[in-house]
């Protein structure tokens, strides 16, 4: 093989490499990402390790829907007692600005009226609220209600911190699947 054929195929090779750097670069940043689940706060619905997409441009297109599991950077009031920032965090998206949110009796209302919710680990056993939400601004909870860091105790989420929806999980391969 000659210099020149050498020079051309390492060329045309650190090309390819720029560009999937790039690419994988913007769609990280702007379309999807994946996030590994850290803790016990979504169970029995998100299992610590799983693997999940997150769709970063949703909320371009749609707006918030009640219960859509959520990606975000906590607000400034829990960065400020001490936690650390690092990767955003996932919660269920409880309430719309408007709602009024409380918690009783072993039940979560919205709205005056107990919500159904399939999907929790267990009946939260405290109370909260009531409570409505501001303009600009969500209450996020953990499906294990009793053992998430959620908006009964840090307050309302503003929309701004909201990074994305996850929408798919793709591992363990066991749980492969769409979130709901």
């Amino acid at each position: 093989m000659s210099d020149n054929k050498v020079w051309e195929f390492l060329k045309d090779t650190l090309q390819v490499v720029v560009f999937a750097l790039i690419l994988t670069f913007i769609l990280r940043s702007y379309v999807f990402e994946t996030r590994t689940i850290p803790s016990g706060s979504m169970l029995p619905t998100l299992q610590i390790g799983d693997k999940l997409f997150v769709d970063k441009i949703y909320f371009k297109f749609k707006d918030y829907q009640r219960f859509d599991i959520l990606t975000f950077i906590p607000p400034q009031n829990v960065q400020a007692e001490g936690v650390k920032l690092g990767s955003p965090w996932i919660k269920r998206l409880i309430g719309l600005p408007g709602d009024t949110i409380q918690v009783m009796d072993g039940k979560v209302y919205l709205n005056d009226k107990p919500l159904d919710e399939q999907y929790i680990n267990e009946k939260p056993t405290y109370t909260y609220g009531p409570v409505t939400v501001p303009d600009g601004m969500v209450f996020m909870m953990g499906d294990n209600r009793n053992n998430s860091n959620d908006s009964h105790f840090w307050g309302f989420l503003p929309m701004e911190n909201i990074k994305g929806k996850a929408f798919y999980r793709y591992w363990p391969p066991k749980r492969v699947g769409p979130v709901l």
